[in-house]
């Protein structure tokens, strides 16, 4: 499949597993997507690959901060069907507390679109939504 074809099933059927597996940063580090409603909520599956830190052991801030930021783009593509992945301007994120090698969601809410960028909010945690991980803000730019 093309990727507009495999972009445009995934915004159809809402199984996203054809998408992820055709990103190879998103299969390398197990990232899932189920959507509930209008909501996706992203899922980083606990693998001993995504260690930073074996003594504790927490998940390599890159692989959290990478996870959070292809969260936020394939929201974007599917939030305003979009049928390509969208560019980054900028990536800020805040890690709060450590990563451990546990499940991790994610959760994207846009804040804000203009007519080229669009603002994203992202929430990462473990155990309960009210203790987040790291948040983070991504720009995207919507077209060329």
């Amino acid at each position: 499949m093309t990727t507009v074809e495999i972009l445009r099933y995934t915004q159809e059927t809402g199984d996203f597993s054809r998408m992820l597996e055709s990103i190879p940063y998103a299969r390398w580090i197990g990232i899932e997507c189920d959507r509930f409603g209008d909501d996706l909520i992203f899922r980083l599956p606990a693998r001993e690959q995504n260690l930073g830190n074996p003594v504790l052991p927490a998940i390599h801030g890159g692989v959290i901060g990478g996870f959070m930021e292809l969260s936020a783009a394939i929201y974007l593509m599917m939030s305003q069907d979009v049928l390509r992945m969208p560019r980054i301007v900028d990536f800020s994120l805040d890690y709060l507390r450590a990563g451990l090698n546990r499940e991790t969601f994610a959760e994207c809410r846009l804040t804000r679109q203009g007519n080229r960028v669009a603002n994203v909010m992202i929430s990462a945690w473990q155990k309960s939504r009210s203790q987040p991980i790291a948040t983070a803000r991504a720009h995207f730019l919507l077209d060329d």
